[in-house]
């Protein structure tokens, strides 16, 4: 070689490596999840982050890590594993997605480390008020506001009656039995009747195999009960297969699953394979609506397009972001909504501040949030645009 070109080289070599020094993130994002087998949603949106913004032992932004899957067993593991990601002096940002129990502590060791570094919690699994006192951002979706919704677009599609299925152990859960109870009242209020059905809990002895049987079996009675103008609604994930599939048979209404997405109960219920449009929200709802379409449920059946965990894992990951970055600031409504949309095209969404029913104490920096309702074989139903009255926030 040359003299020439082997100076040529060394001016190339030093550019590009220049190019990297100049390409390396100024801080980094930690994103802690479960594992794919407990929550894979969350998991593939850490690997969007990751694609999308590089991992840090490759001179990207994002570290993801997973917390035990066997996690109120292992709770010093996740804490441990959350209070790690200060150990990186470029650390600015750290998502848990589920925040699972353990998740406060952590951020407290994180804090004490390191108070600059930004604590967000999506799902927390703890109290509003422990987790609260140490994360500067909770997001939850708001199932209070979605119980009015419900009634509200079932009675769009139609409906006559709304029939709500649980169980007693559900129904010691707070949020979901203050839902049940919005629901009752926003019947009385909308002109629909209420109906409540009691359905297996799938911990007990007839296992989620038994309590789906009965699902099966019980739905065309149901609708024989109440009549195809209802909408139903169970508050168990697994009961939610069966349940669309014989919504679909018998021409009742199921406005959106307990827990709403593309992914929840339709796959299955018919028959969907989704492997090649896998992380492609809008091909997924495409291939879902032509098979929902199929089976006769258009205008009668919905979700929403997008899964709550994904979307907030990486909303929060860009809000904050864009926070460090000096595009966002904390606290700001607009931020959030960006931060989301950019991740949810199409669909829009909205929430709140929570407020804590028994004490009235309101929690800036803990959000409910909600999405739009997609409609198979009839679009958005703008449910975020809509004035839902302050009185069923305040419903016990």
């Amino acid at each position: 070689m040359s003299k020439v070109r082997l100076l040529l080289a060394v001016v190339f070599m030093i550019t590009i490596c220049g190019a990297a020094v100049a390409a390396e993130p100024a801080f980094h994002i930690g994103i802690a999840t479960l594992t794919v087998s407990q929550a894979e949603d969350t998991y593939r949106a850490a690997e969007h982050m990751v694609k999308l913004y590089g991992e840090v032992s490759k001179g990207g932004m994002i570290r993801h890590v997973t917390l035990p899957d066997n996690f109120m067993a292992e709770m010093e593991t996740t804490i441990s594993q959350i209070a790690s990601l200060a150990d990186d002096p470029k650390m600015k940002v750290i998502v848990v997605d589920d925040a699972i129990p353990g998740t406060a502590e952590g951020f407290r060791r994180v804090k004490e480390k390191r108070k600059d570094i930004l604590c967000f919690a999506g799902m927390p699994q703890e109290d509003p008020v422990v987790i609260t006192e140490v994360a500067d951002l909770s997001i939850n979706p708001d199932n209070i506001t979605r119980g009015y919704l419900l009634v509200h677009t079932a009675k769009q599609l139609g409906a006559k009656t709304f029939v709500h299925i649980s169980f007693p152990r559900h129904m010691g859960f707070e949020l979901l039995a203050r839902r049940r109870a919005v629901i009752e009242q926003s019947c009385k209020d909308l002109g629909l009747r209420y109906g409540f059905e009691t359905a297996p809990d799938p911990t007990s002895d007839v296992g989620l195999p038994g309590a789906q049987q009965f699902m099966l079996e019980q739905v065309p009675s149901w609708v024989q009960k109440y009549g195809k103008d209802t909408a139903f609604l169970v508050t168990n994930d697994g009961l939610t297969e069966p349940l669309l599939r014989q919504v679909a048979a018998c021409g009742a209404i199921c406005v959106e699953p307990s827990s709403p997405s593309t992914l929840m109960g339709y796959p299955g219920a018919f028959g969907v394979d989704l492997k090649k449009e896998a992380g492609n929200w809008l091909a997924i709802q495409k291939k879902v609506e032509e098979a929902v379409t199929a089976a006769g449920g258009a205008g009668r059946m919905g979700t929403w397009t997008y899964s709550f965990s994904w979307s907030t894992t990486c909303a929060l990951a860009e809000l904050g972001k864009n926070i460090v970055e000096g595009k966002a600031k904390l606290g700001n409504m607009k931020d959030v909504w960006a931060a989301y949309n950019k991740f949810t095209p199409g669909a829009d969404w909205n929430g709140s501040v929570y407020t804590d029913v028994s004490s009235g104490t309101t929690m800036k920096n803990f959000l409910m949030v909600y999405q739009d309702t997609y409609i198979f074989g009839k679009g958005y139903m703008g449910t975020p645009k809509l004035n839902v009255p302050e009185k069923y926030g305040k419903i016990k």
